[in-house]
């Protein structure tokens, strides 16, 4: 009780950031593994990557010359926008022994590499895809990359399913906390990872496809647009559909897609 009032103590924004760590087992808390969201504030900083915060401003203290750096630095190299096209891995069944992958998922894959393909052709050049090494993830890679020839491929077990954080309401599926405290930490170190502004050097845009799961991917969203990340399943997605996030360099962070799936026929429309 102590603790807890000598935190009260500190206003709110201290107390959000303790509850959000030490509620842990009971109530809705339980499973808020991300820094808690502000409503109607626009944190510039979300991926401590805003040009001024890299910079020691210590040395500058007292100097007639300051504002000259400081409007200099501004503007320092940050010229790039980066885009993270994120992609639904394709539809599967289930047998006893392993993953057996629907000729339906085969389809929307191959017609996923189709849309890439054409957006890449459209000024969407594509410099990496980056999957989620688990079977369904790997497949749907593999098929879309026949579409974008000579595009580096990399895999992360840090993009593998799971559920992020307890989702408000919730599921009618019981799920123990235990799985969100495995998981939750893990999907959120492959947004801070994957989701974030362009690196200071960078000077042209950059568009990179990332194949992973539709918890992982709905998350994303949540979090890359401020939103409180216990949404994330109020969004359902369809299966090789594409999600757009687009960060460009004063780090306003734009959704141009989300569960795109209009380039499929709709007999082959599966997942949401």
């Amino acid at each position: 009780m102590f603790l807890r009032r000598a935190v009260i103590a500190f206003g709110g924004s201290a107390f959000a950031v303790f509850a959000s760590v030490a509620v842990g087992k009971s109530g809705d808390d339980s499973g808020f593994l991300c820094p808690p969201i502000i409503p109607g504030r626009w944190d510039w900083n979300w991926d401590c990557r805003e040009p001024m915060s890299l910079i020691n401003l210590k040395p500058l203290e007292g100097c007639t010359e300051k504002e000259c750096k400081l409007q200099e630095w501004r503007g320092w190299g940050i010229l790039g926008t980066r885009t993270a096209v994120v992609v639904m891995v394709l539809a599967s069944s289930f047998n006893k022994l392993h993953a057996v992958f629907l000729s339906t998922g085969r389809e929307q894959a191959s017609l996923t590499g189709q849309h890439l393909a054409l957006l890449a052709s459209e000024g969407n050049k594509f410099s990496c895809i980056i999957y989620s090494s688990l079977t369904r993830s790997t497949e749907t890679a593999d098929i879309i990359s026949k579409n974008l020839p000579d595009i580096k491929m990399c895999s992360s077990s840090l993009l593998h399913e799971g559920p992020p954080i307890r989702p408000v309401p919730a599921e009618s599926k019981w799920i123990p906390d235990l799985s969100y405290f495995k998981d939750g930490p893990r999907i959120e170190a492959a947004f801070r990872k994957y989701i974030l502004r362009a690196d200071p050097e960078q000077t042209k845009d950059s568009y990179e496809i990332i194949v992973c799961h539709d918890n992982v991917i709905r998350y994303f969203v949540c979090r890359a647009l401020q939103l409180p990340p216990e949404a994330w399943l109020r969004l359902p997605l369809y299966h090789g559909s594409i999600t757009k996030l687009v960060i460009k360099p004063d780090d306003d962070v734009s959704l141009k897609m989300l569960g795109d799936a209009g380039f499929m026929p709709p007999g082959k429309l599966t997942g949401a």
